[in-house]
């Protein structure tokens, strides 16, 4: 237990000195000076200006481009190319039957109607409807991919696909 002569006597609580844009300041050494290159061996960075040697790397202007292999057969042009890529290939934003519940009962399933629910990101994509789950609801599926088993889930609860 402490005693009297132990414990340290209580400081009065100081003014708290208010806080204002001109007395913010960065913490100390987090800025260092800009380096100056070019200025003699004395700063470290003289002479070639941490550019090494001679040659291409040296030079001002125009640097290599990338994969430049020195005038050696680039990586990207010995290698084998097969296959097409279609780079406007547009993936469908899959909705499954199951989250279907989230609206109400005999509403128009439009891209549109998806999007609000919260179901898909971009109403102007492709939109198809996976038959995962189960459905008890009728509903009007109108401008969206339906596959096999979606079609007999929606049909089975009484829905219509146009």
């Amino acid at each position: 237990m402490a005693t009297a002569k132990t414990r340290k006597p209580k400081k009065e609580d100081a003014p708290v000195a208010r806080l204002a844009l001109h007395d913010l300041k960065p913490p100390k050494g987090s800025h260092r000076g800009r380096i100056r290159k070019g200025r003699g061996p004395g700063s470290g960075i003289g002479k070639t200006s941490g550019r090494g040697g001679k040659g291409q790397t040296a030079r001002a202007g125009k640097k290599i481009r990338p994969g430049f292999e020195g005038g050696q057969m680039p990586l990207i042009r010995r290698i084998p190319k097969r296959g097409f890529t279609n780079p406007f290939k547009q993936d469908a934003q899959v909705v499954n039957v199951r989250h279907l519940s989230l609206l109400a009962e005999g509403v128009e399933v439009t891209p549109d109607t998806l999007f609000g629910a919260g179901l898909v990101r971009r109403p102007d994509q492709p939109i198809k409807l996976l038959g995962m789950g189960d459905l008890k609801r009728k509903f009007l599926v109108k401008g969206v991919k339906v596959s096999a088993s979606a079609k007999a889930k929606i049909e089975q609860a009484g829905g219509t696909i146009e």
